[in-house]
């Protein structure tokens, strides 16, 4: 897949000069509805032997377009797992429109003109919610043929509903991990959701409890699930290894402690100091408890090591290399 970042106004030279099927979206989290939207763009541009093309923007819209500071964003997909999920579902183009004053300020039929017929696109694909244009003038798919002058042709996904007739959302996902509701999550994303960090060094206490842990600092751009303990895969140097995974405070040791995310990793000692990692989070155990002693913890951390360990044997076989974090595979 080749990603081209677009700075308005951009040189033309930039865009390949071939006929695309383009979809059109901010895409955060590539979940079921943005993948039915891209699979249906991905079917035509099958049928015409065409290439097929994504735009999507390098911020939230809301920071783009409603001024809400970037620090206060945390994404289900970053741009860089955005990238692997897209090449993941085929896509060919990859278009990221930074979303500077010149970009959000363009009328419709500007964005159109620009970032659809620009990029060569004979079919456009977007969900019935899609919208683009200044916030004065913004417009929706059913203008879209205004715009168009019979340029390209229009298909417009419908509303992509869950097993309880809820709309799925970028939005109704992030509601699921703030209430560590990852299984849940993991359902409407149709795949294992991610996050990504580093190997820090902490407090060492797991060591000292018989349960050495690693300690991930999560950039604060990717959206934790909330407070509680998880069973997890992690991948350490391309190897997945299952995990519990601690989001919380260690309350049994103080109060007023900062949210850590430790892991204690099954049947892996190497040191991993400094090192990437990604963690996959598969299932909700408990929530945090303040324990009275250490003795108490330790006897809960050998009861969620055995959960954990029991939840993937339930599981099987098709989650053991960790295919399973991106879109098509089997939860």
């Amino acid at each position: 897949m080749q990603t081209i970042t677009l700075i308005h106004p951009y040189p033309h030279s930039r865009i390949p000069n071939e006929p695309v099927v383009l979809a059109l979206g901010f895409f955060d989290g590539v979940h079921k509805g943005h993948q039915a939207v891209i699979n249906r763009a991905k079917q035509i541009a099958i049928a015409k032997h065409e290439k097929l093309a994504v735009l999507t923007f390098d911020v939230h819209p809301a920071v783009g377009f409603r001024n809400v500071p970037a620090d206060e964003v945390q994404y289900l997909s970053t741009l860089t797992r955005k990238q692997a999920l897209m090449a993941a579902l085929g896509v060919d183009l990859l278009y990221v429109a930074q979303l500077n004053a010149g970009f959000k300020y363009q009328a419709p039929q500007a964005f159109v003109d620009n970032y659809i017929v620009g990029l060569h696109a004979n079919v456009v694909v977007a969900g019935f919610d899609y919208t683009y244009g200044r916030p004065v003038e913004k417009a929706d798919m059913a203008a879209l043929p205004v715009y168009a002058h019979a340029r390209f042709e229009i298909v417009t996904v419908g509303e992509d509903d869950d097993a309880q007739g809820e709309k799925v959302s970028s939005t109704h996902i992030r509601q699921l991990l703030d209430h560590g509701d990852v299984a849940g999550a993991n359902a409407l994303l149709g795949y294992i959701y991610c996050t990504t960090g580093t190997v820090v060094h902490g407090e060492q206490r797991g060591r000292e409890l018989g349960f050495p842990t690693i300690n991930i600092d999560t950039p604060h751009a990717e959206r934790l699930p909330s407070i509680g303990i998880y069973a997890t895969k992690v991948q350490v140097k391309d190897q997945w290894y299952m995990g519990m995974a601690s989001i919380g405070r260690n309350v049994t040791f103080g109060p007023n402690r900062p949210v850590t995310v430790e892991i204690n990793l099954l049947d892996f000692k190497a040191d991993v100091y400094g090192q990437p990692v990604q963690v996959a989070w598969y299932q909700y155990l408990r929530g945090e408890v303040k324990f009275d002693g250490a003795d108490g913890l330790i006897a809960q951390l050998k009861r969620d090591a055995q959960h954990t360990r029991d939840y993937f044997q339930k599981l099987g076989g098709s989650q053991k290399d960790g295919r399973s974090i991106y879109p098509h595979s089997v939860l």
